[in-house]
């Protein structure tokens, strides 16, 4: 026998359990000890009459207050059964304490007929009504004339054996009166009718309640017994109150008061007080047989017609003893025959029509089984395959014939059989009740005609019980367990490139670090990112960037190692996490990581063929190693520090990670921080710088310089804050940034418009990025808005362009500039001189003012080989007809010589720092600076109208830093820097120390 039928064929775990031993040991001692009472005559004449009268009653009515209660406290179909049973016994017991009365109190026999025979008459027809409640309702009206037809057959069988035997002697009076006759005819008469509803109920009795109604059947049938025993003219004669008779009357009674207790209880104490229609179907009992269960059904099968045997016999009886056929027995006999014939005559037409219901329902099954696209399957209780239907040709590719007679155990999949028999095993062992079906999942032997060519198939079956065996529903699911395992990938993968995504690394990231090798400080994780990138997909589409990011991932996955994995975060962003190969020496393992890393770089950095072309990208890689007690989350993001430190440092390297650069995002974090924090609270202030005439000194216009005011009240530049925003490293610092120059153009148009009602209409310079000016939170009509809102008259704005970044498209600049130059905005070129893009800036772009970077104006005066650079740029400004303005003019002789190769302006120190409001009003109402002649060449006399104290430091010496002072900022202050450094750090690298002019406190 299969592992499987050896399951089919354990026996259900029955569910509930039976009443408690107790009360039957109690019950059997009571009954028990009256018997022997009754058989000892109870010691004395008067115990027995006591005991054999009012016993009798007490029994009666425990018995009646026993249905009575059982009855109030249940409420189902079967309570006016036991109400009626109730009634019955305190008939009962009504008439055994009359009986008593007259013999034991009165001490003078019973008269006949009495009250205690009137009530005994009374307790036959409520137990009759009350075995009809009890019995199995019938559905049809066929059904209710078949019982009736049964209980008559019965009782007619019963009454004509009982009047050939006795009751024919008794009906002749013999002296008797009237009623003395009727009475000894009407108790024989009620018993043989309860007698026939008792047998009547033995087997149509109702499902539910099946112990309770037992007993009480049991219980009336003793009753029934005893009242024959005491009818017979032999045991009447000789009959006393206390006799052996007397205890099966107790017994009677007493059962009948144990009898609604007796339901079987659920797990839990509950009684299983269901109607019949909700009754559970319980397995057979263990032991039990299928020869012994249809008895049952035989014996009520054949119940009619041994009640017309025994009416025969009646009959018989009297012919053979020589006697004259009573009319009585004649009449009885022809109403059994008949209703029997009509009986038969009823159940034939209904087997009729049951047959032809169930030629009706059979092809109807039939025609579903057959063409249902699910596989029906019945298995025996050893395991074998006793049906199958035949759709599993199409589904298992195998012919049902084929399948019938195969063991089960022998189509599953040897791995998953184990789990089928578990479950199986399982599914048996529940109550039906409480989990009727089940579902299994398994792979199923395809047959050679299987389309596809599928060896095993994943099949679902839902399981259902079927005479100790089972059925098995079962349906292909292949498609579907394909599809969930498509989508389960797709779910951890990424769609382009088809490596492990962010969740995926993620979580193999964690198995690395809590699994075995938990311990190995050789694993480490690396973030990839393609340089270039974004370029690729501006210049030659998206298209060849998804084509690029294709052929990365595949030789990202061939240069990784076997136990290695590698996947795709996102965008042009990659990781791959390498593990370690338990080595302790930590030279080793860095050296081994950065390795691998490097080897990754190159095979990354190869040209690419896409669409016939070669494109190269670069790749920079940080790594960061698995130090123990690291969780995935900070090992990535150290991965991401040093990817990022790679980028910094020239992009295309490898960086690993150290402590120090969390400790740098901990720094630039916190001066965001107080970046924000001076925004909202208001600490910056907005300086302005005197533009000079270079050939008079005339003040032609201001530029506005913004500088934080730190809690010392010292004034400095924030180009450190700055450039945290506009490394781009997060999103919000940027905001900060733009927030800044908004806040720097708008506070620069008030304070120029309030100069120009104070009668000094000088132009303000405001510096500004292409990047900026092409957001389109900044339309040209806000700025006509804002012109308009401060009363700013036309050409009193210049928007200096701080940087010329080659990315930019010059195109939509141009039309930007050429928008706001109807609006009287003139454009000042910012940095010329200090890369090729100033040059491709200024041929496209409607420049009105060249502003020359300080490395020019610095070496003007000392190297021949700048002069000449620079006086060719100026001849370029002086051909376009453009002014020209010297960046950083902090010496006299710059000014001379400057002024001698047609430079027109000049901004520095060489005639004032950055002014507050009430000084830049006083030096503009003096309205000019001494210039040196023409014939001051040489000398080094540094002119400042201002009045203000300037911190001098030698040129090329490191000054001291307020930032330094404070503890915030690690900035290099020098006199030397007439424009803002957090500008200048946007077109050029970082500045060199004497590249930011400090500003005392005002």
């Amino acid at each position: 026998m299969s592992a499987t039928g050896a399951v089919l064929t354990r026996p259900p775990v029955q569910a509930g359990g039976a009443p408690g031993v107790v009360p039957q040991v109690v019950l059997a001692v009571v009954c028990g000890g009256y018997a022997v009472g009754a058989a000892l005559g109870w010691g004395s004449p008067e115990l027995a009459l006591f005991m054999g009268d009012f016993g009798l009653s007490v029994a009666a009515f425990a018995a009646a207050v026993s249905c009575f209660l059982y009855a109030r406290r249940h409420h189902g179909r079967f309570r006016p059964a036991w109400l009626l049973f109730a009634a019955s016994s305190a008939m009962a017991g009504i008439g055994n304490g009359v009986w008593g009365w007259y013999e034991v109190v009165l001490r003078e026999p019973v008269p006949s007929p009495s009250l205690a025979d009137f009530c005994f008459l009374l307790f036959a027809p409520p137990a009759i009504v009350g075995l009809l409640v009890l019995a199995k309702r019938p559905v049809t009206k066929a059904g209710w004339v078949c019982l009736g037809l049964d209980a008559w057959l019965i009782g007619g069988s019963l009454l004509t054996l009982s009047w050939s035997l006795a009751l024919a002697h008794t009906a002749h009076f013999q002296g008797q009166s009237v009623p003395q006759g009727a009475l000894a005819l009407a108790y024989p008469l009620l018993d043989i009718v309860l007698v026939s509803m008792v047998l009547a109920l033995h087997f149509k009795r109702s499902s539910a309640h099946r112990s309770a109604i037992n007993t009480a059947i049991a219980a009336l049938a003793l009753t029934v017994l005893c009242d024959a025993l005491f009818s017979s003219p032999l045991l009447r004669e000789h009959y006393r109150s206390g006799q052996i008779l007397d205890a099966g009357w107790f017994a009677g009674s007493m059962l009948l008061t144990y009898a609604p207790w007796v339901a079987r209880r659920l797990p839990g104490g509950d009684t299983a007080d269901v109607p019949e229609r909700a009754a559970p179907r319980t397995p057979p009992a263990a032991g039990t047989t299928a020869a012994q269960r249809p008895i049952a059904g035989s014996l009520a099968a054949l119940t009619p017609y041994l009640a017309a045997a025994v009416c025969t016999l009646g009959i018989l009886y009297n012919v053979l003893d020589g006697r004259r056929i009573d009319r009585v027995v004649l009449f009885t006999g022809c109403t059994v025959v008949l209703a029997l014939v009509v009986r038969q005559g009823i159940m034939l037409l209904d087997n009729i029509t049951l047959t032809q219901e169930l030629a009706q329902k059979e092809n109807h099954f039939r025609s579903l089984v057959q063409g249902s696209s699910d596989v029906i399957m019945i298995a025996a209780p050893t395991g074998i395959l006793r049906y199958v239907s035949p759709a599993a040709a199409g589904v298992y590719g195998r012919d049902a014939e084929e399948l019938v007679g195969s063991e089960l155990a022998s189509l599953i999949h040897p791995e998953d059989l184990g789990r089928v028999v578990h479950e199986v095993r399982r599914f048996l062992a529940a109550r039906p009740e409480d989990e009727p079906t089940t579902r299994i999942e398994c792979r199923f032997r395809a047959g050679e005609h299987r389309a596809g060519g599928e060896k095993w198939l994943n099949v679902e079956s839902t399981v259902n019980r079927h005479h100790g065996g089972l059925i098995f529903n079962s349906r292909d699911v292949t498609e579907r367990v394909r599809l969930q395992a498509q989508l389960q990938h797709n779910a951890s993968h990424d769609a382009l490139t088809d490596l492990p995504n962010r969740a995926l690394f993620t979580e193999r990231v964690s198995q690395a670090l809590t699994g075995r090798r938990a311990t190995d400080p050789g694993t480490a994780v690396l973030y990839i990112d393609l340089d270039g990138f974004k370029q690729v997909n501006d210049t030659i589409g998206h298209q060849a960037g998804d084509e690029l990011l294709i052929q990365a991932a595949r030789r990202l996955a061939e240069s990784v190692r076997a136990g290695d994995t590698a996947a795709r975060l996102g965008g042009d962003e990659f990781a791959a996490l390498i593990m370690g190969d338990g080595s302790r020496d930590h030279t080793a393992r860095e050296h081994r990581v950065h390795e691998i890393a490097d080897r990754l770089r190159i095979r990354l950095s190869d040209p690419y063929k896409i669409d016939g072309r070669d494109v190269r990208v670069a790749a920079s890689i940080g790594a960061a190693f698995a130090e123990p007690g690291i969780t995935p989350g900070p090992l990535m993001r150290n991965a991401d520090l040093a990817m990022y430190r790679a980028k910094q440092a020239g992009k295309g390297c490898v960086k690993l990670y150290a402590p120090q650069m969390q400790a740098d995002v901990v720094r630039r974090a916190e001066l965001a921080t107080k970046l924000r924090t001076a925004l909202h609270d208001g600490e910056f202030a907005l300086l302005h710088q005197p533009v000079v005439e270079l050939a008079g000194g005339r003040i032609t216009a201001v530029a506005a310089l913004a500088r934080w005011r730190s809690a010392q009240g010292i004034l400095f530049t924030p180009a450190e804050f700055l450039r945290v925003g506009d490394r781009g490293r997060l999103k919000e610092d940027g905001d900060r940034t733009a927030e800044l120059g908004r806040w720097q153009l708008e506070e620069a148009v008030q304070q120029a418009a309030g100069r120009h009602r104070a009668g000094h209409p000088v132009p303000v310079a405001v510096r500004i990025s292409a990047h900026r000016l092409l957001d389109r939170a900044l339309p040209p009509k806000s700025i006509e808005a804002l012109l308009s809102r401060h009363g700013l008259p036309s050409g009193a704005l210049v928007l200096e362009l701080a940087d010329t970044d080659p990315r930019i498209p010059l195109e939509e600049l141009e039309r930007r500039l050429v928008a706001l130059r109807r609006l009287g905005v003139r454009i000042a070129l910012d940095g010329f001189g200090s890369g090729a893009a100033a040059i491709g800036a200024l041929r496209r772009l409607p420049v009105d003012v060249l502003r020359l970077d300080r490395d020019l104006v610095d070496g003007v005066v000392d190297s021949a080989r700048l002069h000449k650079i620079t006086s060719g740029l100026l001849r370029i400004a002086s051909d376009l007809g453009m002014q020209s303005v010297a960046d950083g003019v902090d010496l006299p002789e710059q000014i001379v010589a400057l002024r001698s190769m047609g430079c027109t302006h000049g901004q520095g120190m060489a005639f004032s720092g950055p002014l507050d409001e009430h000084r830049l009003r006083h030096a503009l109402a003096q309205g000019v600076y001494p210039v040196p002649g023409p014939g001051s060449e040489g000398r080094a006399v540094m002119l400042s109208g201002t009045g203000l104290p300037v911190r001098h430091v030698k040129k090329g010496r490191e000054p001291v830093s307020p930032g330094r002072v404070l503890g915030e900022l690690p900035r290099r202050f020098a006199p030397g820097d007439s424009r803002d450094g957090a500008e200048a750090a946007l077109a050029r690298p970082p500045l060199r120390p004497n590249s930011e002019t400090s500003v005392p406190p005002t």
